[in-house]
């Protein structure tokens, strides 16, 4: 077995004294290294497995229940903005509050507040008093116990097994499956049930998850720094400020991040909605759900990819995953058969799946464990910031030029974005924490 990872520590110089990257690979007290299938991860997979399946229905359901209701595609589009808007404007605010306090605690009570709102939507689809801006405030607080739930995820990863990457890997794989199945399965439950059959499956996947992390044994998480010795509203900022110091001090993570919102605004903000449009109006409903399905296949290929690879400079070989994604938009923009559009998809899945295993253990190892967490909620913020953006101009961009037009150059955006990583010298350098010899650029 290979021994505990080792990186440079933050700001340190090249030659320095080697300590343990976060989430190394011993138990508390030097015991022995942790794997990937260890119990507590099991429990961990088990909870956001469950969870991400349930997430996969809502958008089913509000879509059939709503319209059921005499609402219209804007309320629909009301309901998801609800939710996403808050979690997008809070997340950077629960990274604060996942560094300050328990993070399973935290995660635990998000799940427990979820089951409550998706109860109580499933209460007003069964008794068809359904009000718009009722389902709006419950998508609402959704979005909050989302900004707080999510900041732990990354944190939690390297604190319960020694392979990050297996393990992001295999996290991935899960999501691919939930986003294959989801959909199908809510489907399933409106048809023989109704839409309020697929909330209340969705309280109960919160409460599996509840349940695991309430089962799950975290290592003790090391905290230093200035800002653990403030209390009230002073530590809150505190914590704020060091956590966008230590952000901003990595070449390597705002610079992805900063390609990230060219890459939202200009290939996945418009990919999403012309895509849809086009296949189904050209093709029908039943072919966009299978290059949806080929997509979600291709997710899952690449996540068992990152399994089995392990580059030394990993954002380096993840961005040859980004070049990948332009297959989607170029076949569906060039008009080409459902076939060719499904292997499009498939060979996107692939390398997207790839790169966000790579960056996501990236961020995971080479970050200090505690603002780790808060390092995560800028990297989802600043991502989410810029996709309903790119969402909004691909209409209007839509009808000047074209949706075709505007697909083709989301497919050359992407050759942009992932060249773009790559001529960002601290970007395409950094060497994975776990290499042996000199760990690579300073931040």
């Amino acid at each position: 077995m290979r021994g505990t990872p080792q990186r440079k520590p933050p700001g340190g110089a090249k030659g320095g004294t080697r300590t343990p990257s976060p989430g190394a690979g011993k138990e508390p007290g030097g015991g022995r290294q942790r794997p990937v299938w260890s119990r507590d991860f099991a429990l961990f997979f088990g909870a956001r497995a469950v969870a991400q399946l349930g997430d996969t229905m809502l958008p089913v359901a509000l879509a059939a229940g709503l319209l059921q209701h005499g609402h219209g595609a804007g309320a629909v589009g009301a309901a998801l903005a609800s939710t996403s808007a808050a979690f997008a404007g809070l997340i950077v605010f629960g990274g604060v509050i996942a560094d300050r306090f328990d993070t399973r605690r935290l995660m635990i009570g998000a799940d427990l507040v979820r089951v409550c709102t998706q109860s109580l939507a499933a209460a007003l689809f069964f008794s068809g008093h359904v009000v718009l801006w009722q389902i709006c405030v419950i998508g609402f607080v959704n979005g909050v116990a989302g900004a707080v739930f999510q900041p732990g995820v990354a944190g939690t990863v390297p604190r319960l097994a020694t392979d990050v990457q297996g393990a992001n890997g295999a996290i991935r794989i899960a999501e691919a499956v939930a986003q294959l199945a989801g959909p199908a399965l809510a489907g399933v439950l409106v048809g023989f049930a109704s839409p309020g059959g697929v909330f209340a499956a969705h309280a109960a996947t919160y409460t599996v998850s509840a349940v695991c992390l309430l089962l799950l044994r975290l290592p003790p998480r090391v905290r230093t720094g200035a800002a653990r010795a403030l209390k009230g509203g002073r530590a809150f900022r505190a914590y704020l400020v060091e956590g966008w110091r230590e952000f901003r001090s990595r070449t390597w993570l705002w610079g992805v991040i900063a390609v990230w919102c060219l890459y939202m605004i200009t290939v996945w903000g418009p990919t999403t909605p012309l895509v849809a449009a086009e296949i189904v109006q050209d093709h029908g409903a039943r072919s966009y759900g299978l290059v949806n399905s080929a997509l979600g296949a291709g997710t899952v290929v690449g996540g068992l990819l990152a399994l089995r690879l392990r580059p030394r400079r990993m954002l380096r070989a993840g961005a040859f995953g980004v070049f990948a994604f332009a297959a989607f938009p170029v076949t569906v923009g060039a008009g080409l058969s459902v076939a060719a559009m499904a292997a499009g998809a498939a060979v996107a899945g692939v390398g997207m799946a790839f790169w966000s295993v790579m960056w996501a253990t990236s961020v995971q190892t080479q970050v200090p464990a505690d603002v780790l967490n808060r390092i995560h909620a800028y990297d989802v913020a600043g991502s989410l910031a810029m996709m309903p953006v790119g969402q909004s101009l691909a209409g209007p961009a839509a009808g000047v030029f074209g949706p075709d037009h505007v697909l083709l150059a989301a497919g050359g955006m992407s050759f942009v974005v992932a060249a773009s990583l790559l001529c960002v010298p601290a970007i395409r350098g950094l060497v994975r924490a776990d290499a042996h010899g000199d760990p690579g650029p300073r931040p």
